[in-house]
């Protein structure tokens, strides 16, 4: 039920749009309470309600304002909310002071990594140069649901600084989710017999190994 709220709260918004990201973060807390009493503390969907929040609230105050808005006035509108972002709470945040840091602050302190805000920051680029175009390429083909969400995913991995993967791993690791990624598309992806075999070898070693692209599973829902 959040994203329908993030909808109405950016639809009903008639401010400058540089002043709409605090609603979309008090409205947040309210739903991250609700997501972690329903997991039982578990935050494993704090990413999806954070950019799914933040692009539904970006589409409501496009259509309150224009009913003919597209996917790129969307993305423009995403990265004019939330411009700074990368700044204001990671780069001058002095965050190597701080204690009880989220995985994200963590990660920005040991590898550099912006992860969701900068994506977010920059209007959905993975999204828009790899997930939507994944998505409409199966979809082209007649490819059925699940391999079009496989194709997208898999496009997505060859692009996206996965924070899920370096919290649980490492840069090495992740360079090497990218090498994969790339090696199946290289095979034909989900269009091939070669690629499908690749798909399904990988999925048994990431299985194994333990690796989760998260940050690019987020993003293909946001790519839905």
């Amino acid at each position: 039920s959040s994203f329908p709220r993030f909808s109405q709260l950016g639809f009903d918004y008639k401010g400058n749009i540089k002043n709409l990201l605090p609603r979309i973060r008090d409205l947040g807390v309210l739903y991250e309470k609700k997501l972690l009493d329903a997991t039982d503390n578990v935050n494993t969907q704090r990413g999806i309600l954070f950019s799914g929040g933040i692009l539904a609230a970006a589409a409501g105050f496009c259509y309150g304002r224009d009913i003919n808005a597209g996917l790129g006035d969307i993305f423009d509108t995403v990265a004019a909310l939330t411009e700074g972002i990368v700044k204001d709470e990671l780069v001058s945040a002095g965050l190597e002071r701080c204690r009880d840091l989220t995985c994200g602050e963590i990660l920005f302190v040991k590898y550099g990594t912006t992860g969701i805000r900068g994506e977010v920051e920059k209007g959905f680029p993975s999204v828009a140069g790899k997930g939507i175009p994944a998505i409409k390429e199966a979809v082209s083909y007649g490819t059925k649901l699940n391999d079009c969400l496989v194709h997208a995913l898999i496009s997505l991995m060859t692009v996206v600084e996965d924070t899920t993967i370096l919290w649980r791993k490492d840069p090495e690791t992740l360079a090497t989710v990218k090498e994969r990624a790339l090696e199946i598309i290289d095979s034909g992806s989900v269009f091939t017999v070669s690629g499908r075999n690749k798909i399904r070898k990988t999925n048994d070693d990431f299985i194994r190994e333990g690796i989760s692209p998260g940050g690019a599973a987020d993003l293909l829902s946001i790519t839905l």
